[in-house]
């Protein structure tokens, strides 16, 4: 076979000289969750189930309005094999625990109040959504306002994925 035919090499050299595209890793962090003696490790959903993490703040006109659609999915999706934790920026415990009454937010919440876990996820303003897949790679992220359904459909297609990999008997 003569792979120096006219227009065969070139696109071949090209295609071979591309980086494979690959998700990028999530970054592994642990916080101590609000009012709880629990501390949240991402690590130990490893392989296990989907993660979404929320950076809000209570100050955050946009985390305000779709505090409710946030919490309709966390309700949604739980026991569904996807976890959701909420890391509050650049707040305080009492703004946090008065935005979490107002709009009756169950799902688990921690502080970050200099941005240490928000800045390793590149984190640039609130709100920021990321969805980190059971491989703990970052899979969809949304900064600024988004759709409680855009959101969806990334939490499902990570479902859907797992359906798919599972042998069937």
């Amino acid at each position: 076979m003569e792979f120096r035919r006219r227009g065969v090499v070139a696109p071949l050299l090209v295609a071979l000289a591309l980086p494979v595209w690959a998700a990028p890793t999530a970054p592994a962090f642990t916080i101590r969750l609000l009012d709880q003696k629990k501390t949240f490790d991402s690590r130990s959903l490893l392989g296990k189930k989907v993660l979404v993490v929320r950076f809000q703040a209570s100050w955050c006109r946009v985390c305000v309005k779709e505090a409710p659609a946030f919490e309709r999915l966390y309700r949604k999706y739980k026991g569904r094999n996807v976890e959701f934790v909420a890391v509050q920026v650049q707040d305080t415990p009492a703004d946090v625990r008065k935005f979490l009454k107002a709009h009756r937010a169950s799902y688990p919440v921690g502080l970050d109040p200099d941005l240490r876990i928000a800045n390793r996820f590149g984190f640039k303003d609130a709100p920021d959504t990321v969805v980190i897949s059971r491989a703990g790679e970052i899979v969809a992220r949304f900064t600024g306002p988004s759709s409680e359904a855009e959101l969806a459909k990334a939490i499902d297609g990570q479902l859907a994925r797992r359906k798919k990999a599972a042998p069937s008997r």
